[in-house]
Parts: structure tokens; C-alpha cells; sequence
């Protein structure tokens, strides 16, 4: 039923279960896992970056370290459960790197994460995967983290 499952991750508690969740899909499936890390570009747009002397030193380089050590672990993970992986960094606004992502890859499902929020936090700043799901036209699946405060 899958051949191609994108999974979207930016490394924090938010996505512990879709990750898991998107690994399952993909070896139950036998589907190629595409794990996608979108560098935000209004995080680093929007630092001044004053206190870096070197500019591959500033938060950029450090969303990029990050991202390479969630993709390295995603893969580790895939290995062991013989899953095909495809690794892809993007930079740009999430929520549509995400979606022009699984069109070009021809996404047959998005696994998204999200984490119990509240409401003001939403209203104020909104959410990646609410973004995605009312962007995308592609099957996605939402899985909750529950985080402790």
C-alpha cells in the first residue's frame, strides 16, 4: 500500500513517536522511509547573530549539526529494522519544504508529530503540522507525543 513514507522531523520530543511510528509503517510496508529535516530559515533570519565571529559558527551551522545528528540516528534506526532510507535537509519555512518535498518525492503518506500545546501557544504561533495538513493533498498520519511539562 506505501511505497514512499515521508517522515518529518525536527528532533525534539514533538516527533519521538512519529519517528517510531514512520519506521513501523515503513518495515511493515516494505516502503522506502524519507526522513526530512527543514533548517527553519525564520530561526536564524530572525538572530542577529552579534555574538558569532564566524558566521558558519552562528545558529544555522547549529540547526544544521542538529539535523545531521537526528538523520544519523533515523538511520541507525532504519539499518536495524532493514528499512530503505533516504536522508534530505532542506532550508526554508517547514511546513512548505514538507509539502513541496513529498510532492517531489511522490510521498505516498506524511507521518507528522505534534505535542500537546497550549492554546494561547497555538493561537500565537500556530503549528508545522497544522500548516502541512491543511496544505498538503497526500494521506498523512499525526502522531501525539505526550510530553511532561
Amino acid at each position: 500500500m506505501y511505497d514512499r513514507i515521508l517522515l518529518s522531523t525536527d528532533g525534539t520530543a514533538a516527533s519521538t513517536e512519529a519517528e517510531a511510528h514512520a519506521l513501523d509503517l515503513a518495515a511493515s510496508h516494505g516502503a522506502e522511509l524519507h526522513v526530512l529535516y527543514v533548517v527553519d530559515e525564520n530561526v536564524y533570519n530572525a538572530y542577529s547573530g552579534d555574538e558569532y565571529v564566524d558566521e558558519a559558527e552562528g545558529p544555522e551551522h547549529g540547526l544544521e549539526e542538529h539535523g545531521e545528528e537526528t538523520i544519523a540516528d533515523l538511520r541507525a534506526r532504519a539499518d536495524e529494522a532493514g528499512v530503505d532510507f533516504v536522508d534530505v535537509m532542506r532550508h526554508g519555512r517547514p511546513s512548505d519544504a514538507i509539502v513541496d518535498y513529498a510532492d517531489e518525492a511522490e510521498a505516498d503518506l506524511l507521518v507528522l508529530g505534534t505535542k500537546r500545546r497550549p492554546d494561547e501557544y497555538r493561537t500565537l504561533l500556530g503549528s508545522v503540522t497544522d500548516r502541512v495538513l491543511r496544505l498538503t493533498s497526500r494521506p498523512a498520519v499525526v502522531v501525539k507525543t505526550e510530553v511532561d511539562s
